[in-house]
């Protein structure tokens, strides 16, 4: 059982509160997608994912572990190559300045971000946002400084569940995938540490992910990323 050294969290609804966050940036996004019909907004809330009846974004749904693409595609079918990207970029430019800006850390969330920096851990965040927003959150939070890297799905080649991500952090810090620690709230977060040779799969509860749907993959399950510098201690007494 290597030693971790290395963090990658997944941002939100393991860094930040999901439906705090983006209840509001999904709506508008929908809005503007439907160009103001609430009946069709709700309707595209709905094919993304979105449980109206508990005001929540299900388990692994297109919003909950997607990518900007992936919302595209699946609410603007029919659309050109070009006028697809233009549709992202417009989603990247409202989910990069509104999502970053009404960013809600999880509780306890920065203390321990600065307790696990302060134990030499690297730290990195893997999004299937865009690298600017996830950046622009890290800043909202307070907490760039601790950072090492953020990785959107813009920053690499493939991204999660793909394991494009573990490898640019390895390359950057020089650590092995078997150093490092993968913490996510939905299964593709999993996906890509199994997919990347992490040492540590860690699901939470703190988003959209549920016990169920994340025991098949996890080497563990914490409520929060709050429980994780116990659980890296733990790891640490047992290999001595």
């Amino acid at each position: 059982m290597a030693d971790i050294k290395g963090i990658l969290f997944d941002k939100d609804g393991t860094l930040v509160d999901f439906n705090a966050t983006w209840l509001g940036v999904a709506d508008f996004m929908a809005m503007d997608a439907a160009e103001g019909d609430r009946w069709k907004a709700d309707r595209l809330l709905a094919a993304a994912g979105f449980d109206f009846a508990n005001r929540r974004f299900k388990p692994d749904s297109i919003f909950a572990s997607g990518t900007n693409l992936d919302v595209v595609e699946l609410w603007f079918p029919r659309l050109s190559n070009e006028d697809q990207m233009l549709a992202v970029a417009r989603f990247n430019e409202i989910t990069s300045v509104q999502g970053s800006a009404m960013a809600v850390a999880l509780p306890d969330i920065v203390d321990t971000l600065a307790l696990l920096h302060k134990r030499s851990y690297r730290l990195g965040v893997a999004t299937n946002d865009s690298t600017s927003g996830a950046e622009k959150t890290l800043v909202t939070l307070g907490v760039a400084q601790l950072f090492d890297a953020a990785y959107g799905y813009d920053a690499v080649a493939n991204p999660k569940p793909a394991p494009d991500t573990i490898q640019a952090f390895c390359d950057l810090t020089g650590l092995k995938p078997v150093e490092i620690a993968m913490v996510g709230d939905n299964r593709h977060d999993l996906e890509m540490a199994r997919a990347g040779g992490c040492g540590l799969a860690v699901g939470v509860l703190s988003g959209t992910g549920t016990r169920e749907s994340l025991a098949e993959i996890a080497d563990v399950i914490l409520d929060s990323v709050a429980d994780l510098p116990d659980l890296l201690s733990a790891r640490v007494k047992e290999t001595a």
